[in-house]
């Protein structure tokens, strides 16, 4: 899925989650492991088109924090081994 976005998009894509990489790969230090990155960021990434009850929302604010925790954890390989490089 990720090779069909647009090229800006992908390439966006590649830098967010280079840089939540990068500091979750340092949560020893700053305690921001891919959990509690997705959770703060996975609400402001995707949500759901038409206003909803909060037992709704709840449910697709923990499915996108999940799906950002899984592209945290898995961005060398869902992004290119070389997304270290960006810096």
């Amino acid at each position: 899925l990720v090779n069909q976005l647009p090229e800006a998009n992908l390439i966006l894509l590649r830098h967010l989650f280079g840089v939540l990489h990068h500091i979750e790969q340092n949560s020893g230090v700053n305690q921001m492991n891919a959990f509690n990155l997705a959770l703060c960021i996975a609400p402001n990434m995707l949500w759901l088109p038409s206003p909803t009850g909060p037992e709704e929302e709840s449910r697709s604010t923990k499915k996108v924090a999940l799906l950002v925790q899984f592209l945290i954890e898995n961005s060398a390989e869902i992004f290119g081994g070389d997304i270290a490089s960006l810096f």
